[in-house]
């Protein structure tokens, strides 16, 4: 209980910053927070055609299909077993669906508008806040590091964990060097992502506690595994880890 105890705190901390954030951005009507124009202007000046393409290149992998065909990957890595690679494909697709839903409902709420359309690097659509393409990208990168961890344990998935910090970081990075993001949506981007994988962590942990009672922890530490990291989201740990 003790991580589940240490995750609820970060997510209720998490929350409370975003949507300290969410609020700040309604009030102001959307206007850029302190800050916000000196990190949007400075990109403007510093735009050589390599550095714009590398950007394009790397923010593209924020959305469309690359996120989700990544958490599928999640799944089959996480999974144990095909029933347990299904179950895990569902739950981690399941994650990821939602998430969208959410933050959607939440641009829509906050309608926040854009940077001048006249500074954009690349196209872009909809309202500002949070960022989609940070989300995204960092909820599937979480995603991936969960199933990291599930495989191969905390220690050996470091490398792995630190690759894919970097890369959903230079998702963020990419929409305010691109102009199409206040440097706050990637903020409130990375925030919300935060938040949502906690409480992802959080909604597994009654069906690992059930399968503790039902004896199915001693026969996972016997085996090597911890069940509180190889269960997967929205599937049952004793399936994960058959086969």
């Amino acid at each position: 209980m003790t991580r589940v105890r240490r995750t609820g705190a970060a997510a209720g901390l998490l929350l409370a910053l975003l949507v300290l954030l969410t609020v700040t951005v309604a009030v102001r009507h959307g206007a850029p927070l302190p800050g916000d124009r000196a990190l949007h202007h400075w990109p403007l000046a510093h735009r050589p055609p390599v550095a714009v393409a590398t950007a394009r290149a790397i923010t593209a992998t924020g959305t469309g299909v690359v996120p989700y065909v990544l958490a599928v990957v999640a799944g089959l890595i996480a999974g144990r077993g095909r029933k347990g690679r299904r179950y895990a494909v569902a739950g981690v697709l399941t994650v990821l669906a939602l998430g969208q839903v959410v933050r959607y409902g939440l641009m829509a709420a906050v309608a926040r508008p854009r940077p001048a359309a006249v500074d954009w690097a690349t196209t872009a659509s909809g309202h500002s806040f949070p960022s989609g393409h940070t989300a995204t990208s960092a909820l599937t990168a979480g995603l991936l590091a969960w199933a990291v961890v599930a495989r191969s344990g905390r220690s050996a998935a470091r490398p792995t964990i630190a690759v894919l910090s970097l890369w959903a970081v230079a998702v963020g990075l990419s929409r305010v060097y691109l102009g199409v993001h206040w440097a706050s949506d990637v903020l409130g981007g990375w925030l919300f992502a935060s938040v949502w994988l906690c409480l992802a962590a959080l909604a597994t942990t009654p069906g690992v506690l059930i399968a503790r009672r039902r004896g199915a922890a001693p026969s996972a530490r016997a085996a090597g595994t911890d069940p509180d990291v190889t269960a997967p989201p929205g599937g049952n740990s004793r399936d994960a880890q058959a086969g």
